[in-house]
């Protein structure tokens, strides 16, 4: 089984909204908004993807204010980032990495990736604003992940290795935040990915046999946005709806980013 960043991401958070989504086909369609959002995020990751070919890009922001806005004001914040690479340096846009672990095939797409004689960037690009909350990103699995595979696939040691978001729509300017990585820290995501993907074994096991994934705990407010709600209530599940109200603007968050996620292209943490 493939696995990448988002798919983990949802698993650890809700195991039984993850069997829903990629064991049961089950899904829900987007609306109009976000539409719009995937397809803006994907035209400027096309557009960085352009210039670091060094192919054109008029063609991509003619007539798109917002694609070319974004392209300016990132090209003054991040000077040093769209310099073309000079000798000893390897760049690469849309960089694809994987690794087995387990019975289980890891695949991780860095937006840009340079590496140099003693060190190596991964940089990700985010169309929207920077995060309010450092520490979720820490532990978000794109943030674990991408570090962890790169270690485990190059001659890079853990300290040389770090990762920078981007967040092109900041209020004044794009603003980024650097995630270094270590020996120690790579040790327990090493430990903590061991532990989920063996808990996703045993439940693809039980899964054969007819057993549901995990639900999370009852009155957990992952379950107040949740698209498959209606299938976790009721006589058959042994809950009651009366804890679960949906609060609309978490629920269009939630649905936004499992559809990110999956396409490994954004993470909302909000």
């Amino acid at each position: 089984m493939r696995l990448s960043q988002g798919q983990l991401n949802l698993l650890e958070r809700c195991p039984r909204q993850f069997q829903h989504t990629y064991l049961d086909g089950l899904g829900s369609p987007t609306s109009l908004e976000q539409q719009e959002r995937l397809s803006s995020g994907s035209r400027f990751h096309l557009l960085m993807q352009q210039r670091e070919l060094g192919l054109p890009i008029d063609d991509l922001v003619k007539g798109d204010e917002q694609l070319q806005a974004w392209m300016n004001a990132f090209a003054i914040a991040a000077t040093e980032i769209l310099t073309p690479a000079v000798d000893g340096e390897f760049r690469e846009s849309e960089h694809c990495r994987t690794l087995q672990v387990q019975e289980y095939l890891l695949t991780v797409i860095y937006d840009l990736f340079i590496a140099r004689t003693n060190t190596c960037q991964i940089l990700d690009w985010k169309t929207y604003p920077k995060p309010q909350d450092r520490r979720k990103l820490a532990k978000n699995w794109q943030t674990l992940l991408y570090m962890y595979v790169l270690a485990e696939t190059s001659e890079y040691l853990p300290e040389q290795i770090s990762m920078t978001y981007w967040f092109v729509q900041s209020d004044d300017k794009p603003q980024s935040l650097t995630f270094a990585y270590s020996n120690t820290l790579h040790q327990q995501t090493e430990k903590k990915l061991n532990s989920l993907l063996s808990q996703l074994t045993n439940w693809l096991k039980r899964y054969e046999i007819g057993e549901q994934f995990p639900q999370v705990a009852e009155g957990s407010k992952t379950c107040n946005y949740c698209q498959f709600i209606s299938r976790c209530v009721g006589r058959s599940t042994g809950r009651s709806d009366r804890n679960f109200e949906p609060d609309l603007s978490e629920q269009e968050y939630s649905t936004n980013t499992l559809l990110n996620l999956a396409n490994i292209q954004e993470v909302t943490i909000q």
